[in-house]
């Protein structure tokens, strides 16, 4: 008889995570399912063109770094572009090219979406997050957003100062698949919003269909008994009503989420429920993508998780946060 599966229930309301800014500049790599990312076994679709040239992108770019450091290595920058944008639709690549742009390039690196590192400047402020930052060879950035004038006017600044301190920058963007004419305007956005920074970058977009969804054009799984998936899960699992979640989270700093889900196999979310709220909304966004960057299988029961933004916010200035939301929260319910 085959041995029972060991398994931990826990609460992620009892969590109160505590995270310094070592530990958050620690945690600027790529997420885990990119531990072997590179250009050699990213797949380009023959159907679009556009992926294999951005393949061809992130090799010259990355060939292109200046080796040395000090003036000869501004000098050298100058003549490179500093900077390579990556726009598309959800799941054509971009994060894997970015992270196999960041394994290959030697030195000190990061690697971030954009909400970590503007989370990283709330938690230790600008100075610090420049301090943590300060001489890196290569930061990347993934999700690049340009919703909230605020951060992006913080990250426009930060990118600014750490560009002349030497330091190259990769970024994407998503584009919502299906948007007429939104490609185009996205990194016209993306240059205009970053401002002096913009002559620096080489902007490239990326066209394709979502992998995550190229198989199930469907909602994410809804479970019937939480009870009875929980029996058969293993590890360590957190049992929690999604209202209590939503609610915990503007509790928890977003810097913090990452630890939140520390040590987490599975998390279940029992009647889950249509967001009315923005603010809640967003928060559950950030928490989705450290859900997806720890590769943490999601049980759900209720409504299915895609369907928990209201139209209104689909149809508002956060909908391509909202929509990548949607796209990770089917990939975590099949996983």
């Amino acid at each position: 008889m085959a041995a029972e599966a060991t398994r931990t229930v826990v609460s992620l309301t009892d969590r109160t995570p505590s995270i310094s800014a070592a530990e958050i500049v620690a945690h600027l790599v790529p997420p885990r399912q990119f531990d072997g990312a590179s250009l050699e076994n990213y797949r380009p679709d023959p159907a679009f063109p556009s992926q294999q040239e951005a393949v061809e992108a992130v090799a010259s770019f990355g060939a292109s770094a200046p080796a040395s450091r000090g003036l000869f290595r501004r000098r050298a920058a100058a003549t490179h572009a500093a900077g390579l944008y990556l726009d598309g639709g959800f799941g054509v690549g971009k994060t894997h090219l970015l992270a196999a742009l960041w394994h290959r390039t030697p030195g000190t690196k990061y690697f971030g979406t954009f909400i970590e590192y503007t989370a990283l400047v709330g938690a230790v402020g600008y100075a610090g997050a420049v301090a943590q930052l300060k001489g890196a060879s290569l930061i990347c950035i993934d999700e690049f957003e340009l919703d909230d004038p605020g951060d992006t006017m913080i990250m426009t600044r930060l990118l600014g100062e750490l560009a002349d301190g030497g330091s190259r920058m990769a970024a994407t963007s998503n584009t919502p698949p299906n948007a007429l004419g939104e490609g185009r305007f996205a990194a016209a956005d993306f240059l205009r919003e970053i401002q002096a920074l913009s002559s620096r970058f080489r902007t490239l977009r990326i066209d394709g269909t979502d992998y995550r969804r190229r198989e199930v054009e469907a909602h994410a799984v809804v479970t019937d008994d939480v009870d009875a998936a929980l029996d058969r899960a293993a590890g360590t699992v957190s049992d929690d009503s999604f209202a209590s979640v939503v609610d915990h989270l503007a509790t928890v700093h977003p810097s913090k989420y990452v630890k939140l889900l520390d040590g987490l196999d599975q998390v279940a979310l029992r009647d889950v429920a249509l967001l009315h709220d923005q603010t809640q909304a967003l928060r559950f966004v950030a928490f989705v993508d450290r859900l997806y960057d720890a590769q943490i299988r999601v049980t759900a029961s209720g409504i299915p998780l895609d369907e928990v933004f209201s139209a209104e916010m689909l149809a508002g200035g956060y909908r391509k946060k909202y929509l990548r939301a949607m796209s990770r929260l089917v990939a975590l319910t099949l996983l």
